[in-house]
């Protein structure tokens, strides 16, 4: 199996490690392999890939997109290191309001897979970072919503107290004031 996927403290969660072959030449391994995440749980298909650059100390998020346009991600970086995190916003969830945080870089090769009812944001702990990402819907501007960065009540531990923020993600709601139309199910 080319992938070790690993669930984390929050249901849904899924952390993906791909196994790696290095020679004196350099190394290859699958990013993907849809047999292989839906085995693991993960049956979203992939429709539109990203791709970013952002230098140390900038902060994207916490966005996502709501229903009925609402987005999957797998969440890799293949320069640099980034601090990745994801919040629960199901309303309803036992988890909800929730975070859980993790390191992806260039060096562990290791992706985040989110599914819908997540806000997705990232911290770079490089010089630079570039990060690749995956998801399960077309971009729709008119249902991308956001939660600011360091809402209190999320209590998020960024490595950084003072981060580059967009303009646009400075004026995001807190996560009680968010409009936000995710209900957890059983």
């Amino acid at each position: 199996m080319p992938f070790v996927f690993k669930k984390l403290e929050i249901p849904g969660l899924i952390l993906i490690e791909p196994k790696v072959f290095k020679d004196e030449r350099g190394f290859f391994l699958e990013t993907y392999k849809y047999s292989e995440f839906f085995s693991a749980g993960i049956k979203e298909h992939f429709i539109q890939d990203n791709h970013s650059k952002s230098k140390r100390g900038v902060l994207r998020g916490l966005h996502f997109q709501k229903n009925p346009k609402a987005q999957a991600k797998v969440v890799g970086c293949i320069r640099g290191e980034i601090f990745d995190v994801v919040v629960d916003i199901r309303e309803g969830s036992p988890f909800y309001g929730k975070w859980v945080g993790t390191i992806l870089s260039d060096e562990n090769k290791k992706q985040l897979y989110t599914p819908i009812g997540f806000a997705h944001g990232f911290c770079v702990l490089s010089e630079e970072a570039e990060i690749i990402y995956k998801c399960s819907r077309d971009y729709s501007p008119e249902n991308e919503r956001g939660i600011i960065w360091n809402d209190p009540c999320l209590n998020i531990d960024w490595p950084f107290n003072n981060p580059m923020v967009s303009e646009k993600d400075s004026k995001n709601p807190l996560l009680k004031e968010v409009d936000n139309n995710f209900v957890y199910e059983k």
